[in-house]
C-alpha cells in the first residue's frame, strides 16, 4: 500500500488551498469525460455520478461538522 501511504503525506503535507485545486483538476476530468458519454447514456451516468457524490460528499462533511464543533467547543468552553 506503498500508493495510498504517499497519498496519506501528500494531504498532510498539503494546505486546503493545494486540495482546492485537486478537487477542481479532478471536477474537470469529470467534464470532459461527461462531455463524451452518448446521449442515450447520460442520464445513468449521471445517476451514477450522483450516487458517488453523495457516498463521498456527506462522510466528508460529517468530518467537517465533526471538526468544526470540536474547535468551537474548545475556543468557547474555556
Amino acid at each position: 500500500m506503498k500508493l495510498l501511504d504517499v497519498a496519506d503525506r501528500y494531504c498532510k503535507e498539503s494546505s486546503w488551498k493545494t486540495l482546492a485545486l485537486l478537487k477542481f483538476c479532478l471536477f474537470s476530468i469529470g467534464l470532459m469525460v461527461g462531455m463524451q458519454v452518448p446521449k442515450e447514456k447520460r442520464k445513468a451516468v449521471y445517476g451514477a455520478g450522483m450516487a458517488i457524490f453523495l457516498v463521498t460528499y456527506i462522510p466528508l462533511m460529517a468530518k467537517f461538522f465533526r471538526l468544526w464543533t470540536k474547535k468551537w467547543e474548545e475556543t468557547y468552553e474555556h
